[in-house]
C-alpha cells in the first residue's frame, strides 16, 4: 500500500472520529480504510487508535502522528505546487470559511459567479463566526473581518467598509440625537461583539482614535440581531455600511455623528502559511477582491 495514501486515510479517519466517516469522506469502503490504518500501525509497530465497539479515539502516539502527518501531507502538496505551479486553471475542491452576514450575502454571490466561470471547481462554504484552525479543518481560505490576531497565517486585505453610527427615527424622537461621541454614554448602544474592542466605539480625534465606552439593552456576537433591534427603536448601532446601507436607504435607520470618523472595518482573506498558493485559492482571492471593492461600501446585495 502507498504510505502517503495511508497517511491521508489516517488523517481523515481521525478527523471524522470513525472509520466509516473517514471512508465516506474519501469515497472508499470502510474495509479499505481499516486496511490502510492497519498498514500504518504495522509499519510503526504501535496502535494509532483505541478501538471499542462504540468509540474510536487516538492513542498518545496517534495524536502526535496525526500532527506530523498533516504537516507532511501539506509539504507534499506544496512540493507538487512548486513543480507543477498547481496548474493555471482552478480545479478540485475549494473550502471557504466566512462570517455569517457578509458570508450569506456578498461572499455567497461572489462564489456563485466564480463557479460559473470555473466549471472544474467545487466549493464547500462554511458559515461561522470564527474559522478555527484552518489546517485542522481543511480550510483553504477564510474571510475575516477587523483586526488580525493570528500571525501564523498569511493574510491579504480585500476591502474596507466604513463604520457608521445609526438609529431609528423613532428612537431619536424619544431620546434625542447625540451631537458628540461623548453623548453616546447617555444612550442605549447595541453592541456587536465581533467588532473589537468590545463595548468601546472608536472615533478619530486630534491625538488619534479615542474609545467611548458604550452599553445598552442588547449585545450579540453577530450583526443582524442588533441591526434588527436598532430598526425597532431599541438603541444605536455602529455597523459597516454593507450591513445597514439598505436600512439607511429605506429610512429605517438614520446616520448620526457624521462629522466624526471611525476606523474602517477591513475584510481579509487568510490562508495557511504556504509558500505556494494553488490556482484555485489565488484565483478566488483575486476575484473576491475585485468583487468586494465595488460592493462592501454599498447596501447588502439582494440580487
Amino acid at each position: 500500500m502507498d504510505k502517503l495514501t495511508s497517511m491521508n486515510v489516517f488523517v481523515r479517519v481521525a478527523k471524522a472520529g470513525s472509520f466509516a466517516g473517514g471512508a465516506r469522506d474519501l469515497d472508499i469502503s470502510r474495509a479499505m480504510a481499516t486496511k490502510h490504518i492497519m498498514h500504518l500501525e504495522g509499519l510503526l509497530g504501535t496502535r494509532l487508535f483505541n478501538r471499542t465497539t462504540r468509540s474510536l479515539s487516538l492513542t498518545d502516539v496517534g495524536a502526535s502522528y496525526l500532527e506530523r502527518c498533516q504537516q507532511v501531507l501539506l509539504e507534499v502538496e506544496e512540493m507538487e505546487a512548486a513543480v507543477t505551479h498547481l496548474q493555471t486553471e482552478p480545479r478540485g475542491l475549494l473550502r471557504i470559511s466566512a462570517p455569517p452576514v457578509i458570508g450569506s450575502t456578498h461572499i455567497s454571490h461572489a462564489v456563485s459567479e466564480f463557479l460559473k466561470i470555473h466549471s472544474d471547481l467545487t466549493i464547500e462554504m462554511i458559515i461561522q463566526s470564527s474559522p478555527g484552525d484552518l489546517v485542522d479543518e481543511g480550510i483553504d481560505v477564510a474571510i475575516l473581518l477587523g483586526a488580525l490576531d493570528d500571525t501564523s497565517m498569511f493574510a491579504r486585505k480585500l476591502a474596507s467598509s466604513s463604520l457608521v453610527v445609526c438609529g431609528s427615527p423613532d428612537y431619536f424622537e424619544r431620546h434625542g440625537v447625540p451631537q458628540t461621541p461623548e453623548d453616546l454614554e447617555n444612550h442605549s448602544c447595541l453592541v456587536n461583539w465581533a467588532i473589537a474592542p468590545r463595548n468601546k466605539w472608536l472615533f478619530k480625534g486630534e491625538a488619534g482614535y479615542t474609545g467611548i465606552n458604550v452599553s445598552g439593552r442588547m449585545q450579540a456576537n453577530v450583526a443582524d440581531p442588533i441591526r434588527i433591534a436598532a430598526v425597532n427603536g431599541l438603541g444605536l448601532v455602529m455597523l459597516p455600511t454593507y450591513i445597514v446601507g439598505r436600512d439607511i436607504e429605506k429610512g429605517r435607520l438614520k446616520v448620526v455623528l457624521e462629522d466624526y470618523t471611525s476606523p474602517p472595518l477591513d475584510v481579509h482573506a487568510v490562508y495557511p502559511h504556504r509558500k505556494y498558493l494553488s490556482a484555485k485559492v489565488r484565483s478566488f482571492m483575486d476575484f473576491l477582491q475585485e468583487w468586494l471593492e465595488h460592493r462592501v461600501s454599498l447596501p447588502v446585495a439582494t440580487e
